[in-house]
């Protein structure tokens, strides 16, 4: 089945999308992605692939998991969500457990934001989220996003303090830009709920990243947005909203 599986992946492949997938996906020499290999497969058919692939074992799963070919390791998330989504309390655990063992093959941004939310942020909910704590000590770029990006179930569920206290610890040394847009983004799901949070927050740290502040302003009305824009990093008077 799995031979297959591999055989359409690459009837499917698209020369042209990939050009656009490599250019997204930063896959070029001293970039984040380099060395990805990109087939150039949408992501609406490789859901189709997992509809029409149920059965495949989570062994096989884990063999394009592991795979060089980014394609690949798309579609074995999307299936280890489906798995997810089936499981009751006890195997959820299980699966989780499978996926935090298999980080190091959630390596670009795309694959991080399609299954931290769904996979351990909603994992997340309603348990001890020392994980979280853990995983945002790491290295690894990719690992200190998925900590992050699991925040958001959490966000749309009036439980914005981990996000926050996440957030807190990365602007202790230095991040790259990816981690500050992933900053940014949770502060603007924050501000769509709990506008004051994101405001103390931005008060509270009057140096963040201009990419962070863009993020997390774009629900702002417009004049406390353009004040943000045109002030940051200076002092901001803060009486004039």
């Amino acid at each position: 089945m799995l031979t297959q599986l591999r055989k359409e992946l690459h009837t499917l492949a698209d020369p042209q999308h990939q050009i656009i997938s490599c250019r997204f996906l930063k896959t070029g020499i001293g970039e984040y992605g380099e060395g990805d290999q990109v087939l150039g497969i949408k992501i609406p058919m490789l859901r189709e692939l997992v509809k029409r692939y149920p059965n495949l074992t989570l062994a096989e799963q884990t063999q394009l998991l592991t795979s060089p070919i980014h394609e690949y390791r798309t579609l074995a998330l999307l299936f280890l969500i489906q798995r997810y989504r089936a499981a009751d309390s006890q195997d959820q655990t299980l699966i989780i457990t499978h996926y935090l063992n298999h980080l190091d093959f959630v390596n670009n941004w795309d694959l991080v934001d399609l299954s931290a939310p769904t996979l351990l942020g909603d994992y997340l909910r309603d348990r001890e989220r020392t994980i979280l704590y853990q995983l945002i000590q790491s290295p690894s770029l990719w690992t200190k996003r998925v900590a992050l990006v699991a925040t958001l179930p959490l966000i749309k569920n009036q439980d914005f303090q981990d996000s926050l206290h996440l957030m807190e610890h990365l602007l202790t040394i230095e991040q790259p830009p990816l981690i500050h847009k992933a900053m940014g983004w949770m502060l603007r799901e924050i501000s769509q709920r709990h506008p004051h949070l994101t405001q103390d927050f931005l008060k509270l740290h009057p140096n963040l990243p201009r990419i962070t502040v863009r993020y997390a302003i774009e629900k702002f009305p417009p004049k406390e947005r353009a004040l943000y824009l045109k002030i940051r990093p200076k002092k901001i008077d803060f009486n004039q909203f």
